[in-house]
């Protein structure tokens, strides 16, 4: 992975500590706001580092094999990146 490791490792650590928190909230029977509201910071979280991840492979992996690999590595690379835009897309 050519990403920020120590950023995405602090980012998913935080959101461990997000869901065992949403975990203990569920559990004590806490209002259904405070839930939800933890719940979309925890994904807001999740999309971050989503993007920092993609973007990374966009700087580094495709660019690579378009550049430096054969035409076949390139249009594979390409054919990720289609579909994990279609994934987001849904």
């Amino acid at each position: 992975m050519k990403a920020d490791k120590d950023k995405t490792l602090r980012k998913l650590k935080t959101v461990k500590g997000q869901i065992d928190g949403l975990i203990k909230m569920v559990e004590s029977d806490r209002y259904c706001i405070d839930i939800s509201n933890q719940l979309m910071a925890s994904i807001s979280i999740l999309k971050n580092v989503n993007t920092d991840v993609l973007s990374s492979h966009l700087e580094h992996c495709v660019y690579h094999a378009v550049e430096n690999g054969s035409k076949d590595d390139g249009i594979e690379k390409i054919e990720e990146i289609e579909q994990i835009i279609k994934k987001l897309s849904k």
